[in-house]
């Protein structure tokens, strides 16, 4: 591709040799000879002067830094869009032949739609219904009565528990279980007695599950993760939640049982939730953060227990001014101790 087809393909403004051509973008530091570099942080301008790059798709606000450092520039107001076009371009997906693998195993009564795909020793059971161009990878196990949206795929060794439903191009990628039992116990006469959980998983369109993801099934209603939500590797969700459309869960997430979460909401690394709560529309719960309440919509928290933005940072800040408090109060009690024995002489 060259300059020019990418300004015209991300609306981008060009400042330089329309013809300069490229097959790849890189970080600033890879960039050089038929590579476009990519600047979109800040933090990475540190790179530019050892940078030997020729071209760089650079945001509209730190375009002034970088002109007359490199000889040519896409920039763009929004550098992340127009980076996600630029590689959808220049890495279309592969195509995958539709075809049965001579290993897999259809129970009966599975009904495959068209064009579909099914790779190397991967387990259809009884009355699975998949639809049109699927693509079902290596391994993969689909328990009985599940349903498999069109145009999903499923990759290596992805796990389908019973009446598992997958909405339409719903990507699961390797080793992500999906309809799970949930964790539900009782106590009785000294031990722990399951209680069985016959409840559905729901999973909506466009959905995208990073690997070693767990969804359980609900208890006794429907586990739900709403249309268009992405989640990252290593997130959990457990029985009977519901995540709203378009929501966003990050690395290590956890979220107990029966926690409700609205559209839109954002859940960073290694944050989670207590069961039986809500969770508004477009919250966002920050890294390592520990949510033991109900967070209002659009609100932003911190820390453990999860509370608002501001009142972490003052008590942060509190807490830094602490051992100076601590040898101020010392000082005024040896001040205060020498006053009373003078009194008491």
């Amino acid at each position: 591709m060259d300059l020019a087809g990418a300004a015209a393909l991300t609306g981008a403004r060009l400042e330089g040799q329309s013809g300069w051509a490229f097959d790849r973008v890189v970080p600033l530091d890879q960039a050089g000879r038929g590579r476009l570099g990519f600047l979109a942080d800040r933090r990475y301008l540190k790179h530019l002067d050892a940078s030997s790059a020729e071209a760089v798709l650079v945001a509209e606000d730190l375009s002034g830094t970088v002109r007359g450092r490199v000889p040519n520039l896409l920039i763009a107001d929004r550098p992340r869009r127009a980076l996600a076009q630029l590689l959808d371009q220049l890495h279309p997906p592969e195509g995958a032949r539709p075809g049965i693998h001579p290993t897999a195993v259809l129970g009966k009564g599975v009904r495959l739609g068209r064009d579909v795909r099914i790779d190397a020793f991967a387990v259809l059971e009884e009355d699975v219904e998949v639809g049109d161009r699927v693509r079902i990878g290596a391994h993969v196990s689909v328990g009985p009565g599940s349903r498999i949206g069109a145009d999903s795929r499923l990759h290596p060794q992805v796990v389908l528990y019973p009446g598992t439903r997958l909405g339409r191009r719903v990507v699961l990628h390797a080793g992500t279980v999906v309809g799970s039992d949930g964790y539900g116990y009782v106590m009785h006469e000294g031990r722990h007695e399951k209680i069985r959980q016959v409840g559905g998983c729901l999973i909506g369109d466009d959905v995208e599950m990073g690997a070693h993801c767990c969804v359980d099934r609900g208890s006794i209603g429907d586990t739900v993760i709403g249309a268009g939500t992405k989640t990252d590797n290593l997130v959990h969700v457990a029985h009977n939640v519901t995540v709203g459309e378009h929501s966003l869960l990050i690395a290590q997430v956890g979220i107990s049982g029966s926690t409700t979460l609205g559209r839109g909401v954002v859940m960073a690394g290694q944050s989670g939730a207590t069961g039986h709560l809500e969770i508004g529309d477009g919250a966002r719960v920050a890294v390592q953060t520990g949510v033991i309440g109900d967070v209002p919509a659009g609100t932003s928290v911190v820390g453990f227990p999860g509370r608002p933005r501001a009142e972490f940072w003052r008590s942060m800040a509190a807490m830094r001014k602490l051992p100076a408090l601590r040898e101020r109060v010392k000082e005024l009690e040896e001040r205060l101790s020498a006053l009373e024995g003078k009194n008491e002489s």
